[in-house]
């Protein structure tokens, strides 16, 4: 499994672990019924703390994108595509309404902001 940390980066390993996870499930490169690595597989590879690789699983268990049993191992859960897509719109709201605040601050107009997102969504 591909999983890049950042130390960098201000966001918790555990975090970065878990939404490159769900990215993998999302994007079909992880399909319903596969194994995920053994927390304690992940945390080697890693090279970071089983506590940290027990974070990020619990957190993807707790959103409905795997299933853990004891002594079995951790498995891709079916996907509700509704779910996600509703995910997805909440989190391009959110992304929409810091854009305008900036926007709005810096004095661009609806128009402008209209040209940007015609230009950026269809690549032009």
């Amino acid at each position: 499994m591909d999983i890049i940390i950042s130390n960098s980066s201000g966001e918790p390993i555990y975090n970065q672990i878990s939404s490159q996870i769900k990215t993998m499930i999302l994007d079909g490169r992880l399909q319903e019924g596969d194994a995920l690595p053994s927390m304690r597989n992940l945390a080697q590879q890693l090279r970071i703390s089983v506590i940290t690789t027990k974070r990020a699983y619990e957190e993807l268990e707790r959103n409905g994108f795997i299933e853990s049993y004891t002594g079995k191992g951790s498995f891709v859960k079916a996907q509700n595509a509704e779910i996600f897509r509703e995910e997805q719109l909440r989190f391009i709201e959110d992304m929409f309404s810091n854009i305008c605040d900036k926007a709005k601050l810096c004095g661009i107009e609806l128009n402008e902001l209209h040209e940007i997102l015609e230009i950026v969504y269809g690549g032009q």
